[in-house]
C-alpha cells in the first residue's frame, strides 16, 4: 500500500490493480471512499481495461478468432510496480509481457498516476501500444463513494447533479441483461434525488457529461470532473428483495461501454472502442474534488 498526502487529504493506494482504497479528509475526518465490504461489493475504485462493462456472452472477435473476457477485464486484478514517486503524487506501471495473449492479443504498458491538489485527486491513465497491429481497447474508472457521508444523514438527502458538455448534447443509455441500448436523446438534466429506485435496472449511463457532483444539503460530498470523456456510469448495487441500494455510489468515467444489444461481437466495431497504432499512446485524466 502506498500513501500520498497534502495538508487536507490522505490517500492510500494498493499496488494490486493500482486501486485507491481510502481518501481521508484530515480536518473533517470524513472517509470518502467505500470500505470494500464484500457483502455489497468488495472493490473500491478498480480500473477497467481492456473492456468496460460486459461483453455479449463474455466474448469478442478479432476476425475469425473468438476471445473470452469477463466483465470489466483483467487490469484490476494484476500487481502494478511503482514507477515514480514524489511529494503528493505517485505513478504505477504494468507491462503485459505476453501474460494475457489468450484473452487479449495485444502487448501494452499501462501507467496510472495519482496526484493531489488542494482538495482534489487527479487520476491519469497512459496506455502504450507495444505490439505491431492496430490495438483496440476500452478503459474506465469505477470509484465508489460513501453515502451518506455524515452520520445522521439519509441517502435521500443527497443530490446528483450532471453538467453536460457545451459541445455535444447528452444521450442517456440503459442496460438490459448487462447490454446497452439508447434510452433518450437530448436528455434534459435536472438534479436527481438519490434513491434506490434509480438503480433497479443497473447503472445509469450518459454520454457527453463534463462534471458529476454528489452532495448533501450542507454541500458535503464529491465532484468528478470528467471533461472530454465519452461516457459516465452512475451505479449502486440494488437489492430487489428489500428495495434498497448499497451505502455507496459509483461515479464512473469511461472511454468505452458495455456491448450494445445488436453487437456483431467484432472488437473493432464495438461501440465506444479506442484504437492505437504501433508505438502510439493514449492519455486521459479525470479529477475528483472532495468537499
Amino acid at each position: 500500500m502506498r500513501t500520498i498526502e497534502n495538508d487536507q487529504l490522505l490517500v492510500q493506494i494498493n499496488e494490486r490493480g493500482a486501486e485507491v482504497r481510502e481518501v481521508l479528509h484530515k480536518e473533517s475526518g470524513h472517509h470518502y471512499m467505500w470500505y470494500g465490504d464484500p457483502a455489497y461489493w468488495g472493490r473500491v475504485s478498480p480500473v477497467l481495461f481492456p473492456i468496460v462493462g460486459r461483453l455479449k456472452d463474455d466474448q469478442y472477435k478479432i476476425g475469425d478468432q473468438t476471445y473470452e473476457l469477463t466483465q470489466h477485464g483483467f487490469l484490476r486484478d494484476v500487481d502494478f510496480e511503482l514507477y515514480e514517486e514524489a511529494k503528493g503524487k505517485v505513478t504505477f506501471q504494468y507491462q503485459s509481457n505476453g501474460l494475457h495473449l489468450t484473452q487479449y492479443p495485444y502487448e501494452f504498458t499501462a501507467r496510472i498516476r495519482y496526484e493531489l491538489s488542494q482538495n482534489g485527486l487527479t487520476i491519469a491513465w497512459e496506455i502504450e501500444h507495444d505490439g505491431e497491429d492496430t490495438m483496440y481497447f476500452s478503459i474506465g474508472g469505477h470509484p465508489a463513494f460513501n453515502v451518506p457521508l455524515v452520520e445522521g444523514e439519509q441517502t435521500t438527502d443527497y443530490l446528483l447533479t450532471l453538467i453536460p458538455s457545451t459541445e455535444h448534447k447528452p444521450v442517456q443509455y440503459e442496460l438490459r441483461d448487462s447490454l446497452v441500448r439508447e434510452k433518450e436523446k437530448d436528455v434534459h438534466l435536472e438534479p436527481i434525488q438519490l434513491q434506490s429506485e434509480l438503480f433497479q435496472h443497473d447503472a445509469m449511463i450518459f454520454s457527453h457529461i463534463n462534471r458529476v457532483s454528489l452532495s448533501s444539503p450542507k454541500g458535503q460530498g464529491v465532484e468528478v470532473d470528467l471533461s472530454g470523456f465519452p461516457f459516465v456510469g452512475i451505479w449502486s448495487p440494488y437489492d430487489p428483495k428489500k428495495g434498497t441500494m448499497a451505502p455507496f455510489v459509483c461515479i464512473e468515467p469511461w472511454y468505452g461501454i458495455a456491448d450494445m444489444e445488436g453487437t456483431n461481437k467484432q472488437y473493432k466495431d464495438k461501440f465506444g472502442i479506442q484504437t492505437l497504432e504501433k508505438d502510439e499512446n493514449f492519455q486521459a485524466a479525470y479529477t475528483i474534488f472532495f468537499k
